[in-house]
Order: C-alpha cells, then structure tokens, then sequence
C-alpha cells in the first residue's frame, strides 16, 4: 500500500505521523526518513525515547534547504536518503516506512523521479510506504492507493506567527 499527502496545506508529515502512532498502538514497527531535514523535530525527540518500534533518520543539513538553488551537499543528502529508503523498504525490520518531504525532493531535482519509482515498484507487497510533500509528481498519484491534498485554507504565518515548537514541528 502506498499513501500519498500533498498540497500546499498543512498535516502531510502529521497525517503520516498519525498513521505510524495507530500503528505502534499495535506493535508495528515504523521507519521513518526525512529529506531535507536535519534539525531537532517533535517526531525525532519522540524517536530517540521510542527507539524500539520507531526509528527516525534524518537527511539534511541543519538548516533550511534553499529550493531555487540546491547545494551540491543537499543533493548528496537527499540521494544518501533514497538509497538508504530502498534498503529499509526491502527490510523485514519495518512494516511502514514514511518518505518525508519526498515529494519535494523530487519536485526541486534533488532525486530523480524515475529512480523513487524503481523503489516503490520493488517493494514487497506486505510494506506500507507513506510519501509526503508538496507537488506530488503526477507518476506518484497514479501509483498510490491513497492520495489525500492538503488545502491552505488559512495560516497563521501570513499574520507572522511562527512556526511553534511541538506543534509545527
């Protein structure tokens, strides 16, 4: 099964996030990895108490990945991460694996498109596999069992709030 969050709204990495947490209710276990994020998150504290049946890995520089001009590092990252995801989906370690801000990572060239499609398509058939972010390639959609869009409908940082430590991130 594959699921898919998109859209320029917020809850892609939540609604994942919340999926994995019904999933540890039952003893599953998660693996989660994270493109382009290398700082301290909620879910990353959260792994590091949870470590049993749910391990983070992050691939990101610490700070914020400029989008319009990528660097040579956050493009290595990133590939880092995809090669990483392919052992872990073909692990009988985990039965769910998130792809975090994957969407986004192939959106802004960072992996190719093509090469996360060889990986999905390789996955064994009993592996749950969460993509996230924004601007879903339209390849993704096809292949995905469930696809949700995230509506912005209001946010607070158009009013300049920022982003909340434990709840947006």
């Amino acid at each position: 099964m594959i699921y898919l969050y998109t859209g320029n709204g917020e809850g892609k990495t939540t609604a994942a996030l919340g999926h994995a947490l019904r999933a540890l209710g039952y003893g599953k276990k998660i693996a989660m990895v994270c493109f382009m994020k290398g700082r301290e998150t909620g879910e990353l504290n959260f792994s590091k108490k949870y470590k049993k049946n749910f391990e983070l890995f992050q691939f990101g520089a610490g700070n914020f990945t400029n989008l319009k001009k990528p660097s040579k590092a956050d493009k290595l990252l990133a590939r880092d991460a995809l090669r990483f995801s392919k052992k872990l989906i073909q692990s009988k370690k985990y039965d769910l694996v998130i792809l975090d801000e994957i969407n986004v990572a192939v959106g802004f060239g960072l992996v190719s498109k093509q090469t996360v499609l060889k990986v999905l398509g390789k996955a064994p058939k009993d592996r749950v596999i969460f993509l996230t972010g924004r601007k879903a390639p339209p390849e993704f959609i096809k292949i995905a069992d469930l696809v949700t869009e995230m509506k912005e409908i209001k946010h607070p940082f158009k009013k300049g709030i920022q982003a909340k430590k434990g709840l947006d991130y």
